[in-house]
């Protein structure tokens, strides 16, 4: 975490030698150009919530780019880079020297609830996972072979290591793929690994490519470590995020850098109410700024 902080203040310094001389296009809630980055893993839920948001808006224009979290940070922090979608939001340190470079303090929060899925083939054998179990993966004292997205502080490994490794290494048993999609091909040709993407790549009931990834692989049932009832262990689902009783559950956070309402303000906005909320319970997760009625098959 230092080397991210290290990262983070170096970026901004930098960000601050150059910005006298750079003068940003203007922009409205609608109209413009931006760029913003992605925590990698929430690639499927944000291309689903552009393509709406540029089909009502088609004089605006936002780049998005798809990169680990630690990356986002980085571009953050630079004059290009408008808005970051993450796993998490500003730390109390890098807000105070983000305000010290730009007048303000960017703003964050959260707009949905994802998850951390683990992902078997579709024959495994094991597929019940305590806590432990996981932890003795990951750490590998148990040698079974395990496959995440990323070699560097992706939103999930960040969150994995925070919540089962805690202080201990990755095993050597540990692999590091190029992104969610190749976990799940690795695992659809591994069929003794198990793997960790973000439940929006393999949770969508309705989405074709999802559909394809669900006829080869499934989710592993994971131990709810605050259920009152021992030894109760779930899938990821908008019930059980929602209800707290999957272990793995994670946010996503948006941070954006505007102190006048721009095309950042209006994507945000689009995220936060009513037709972008729809989107993240369309795919399965759970909306953060909105709560609807339950309809039948949906909350499963």
């Amino acid at each position: 975490m230092r080397f991210a902080k290290l990262i983070f203040s170096a970026s901004i310094i930098l960000m601050g030698c150059g910005s006298q001389n750079t003068k940003a296009p203007m922009d409205t809630t609608n109209e413009g150009t931006i760029r913003i980055s992605v925590e990698e893993s929430f690639k499927p839920i944000i291309e689903q919530q552009l393509k709406v948001f540029h089909a009502s808006f088609p004089k605006a224009q936002i780049i998005a780019s798809y990169k680990s979290e630690i990356e986002c940070f980085k571009d953050f922090a630079s004059d290009s880079t408008r808005m970051i979608i993450t796993t998490r939001g500003l730390r109390h340190e890098e807000e105070e020297v983000m305000k010290s470079h730009l007048g303000f303090t960017p703003t964050y929060g959260i707009l949905a609830y994802n998850a951390v899925a683990v992902v078997i083939a579709k024959n495994a054998r094991d597929s019940v996972f305590s806590m432990q179990d996981l932890s003795h993966i990951l750490t590998g004292k148990n040698p079974k072979e395990a496959v995440m997205d990323g070699n560097n502080l992706t939103g999930i490994i960040r969150f994995l290591k925070d919540s089962l490794v805690k202080q201990n290494a990755l095993g050597k048993n540990v692999q590091a793929a190029k992104g969610s999609e190749e976990v799940i091909k690795y695992i659809q040709n591994n069929p003794n690994a198990i793997g960790f993407v973000g439940m929006n790549w393999v949770g969508d009931t309705y989405d074709p490519k999802q559909v394809a990834y669900q006829n080869q692989i499934k989710m592993g049932l994971v131990e709810c470590t605050l259920c009152i009832e021992k030894g109760y262990f779930s899938k990821p689902s908008q019930s059980t995020i929602s209800q707290g009783q999957y272990s793995l559950s994670l946010p996503i956070y948006y941070n954006l850098k505007e102190n006048a309402p721009g095309l950042g303000s209006g994507f945000l906005n689009f995220l936060s109410e009513e037709r972008g909320q729809l989107i993240f319970r369309r795919a399965f997760l759970v909306p953060a700024k909105m709560s609807f009625k339950n309809r039948k098959g949906m909350m499963s």
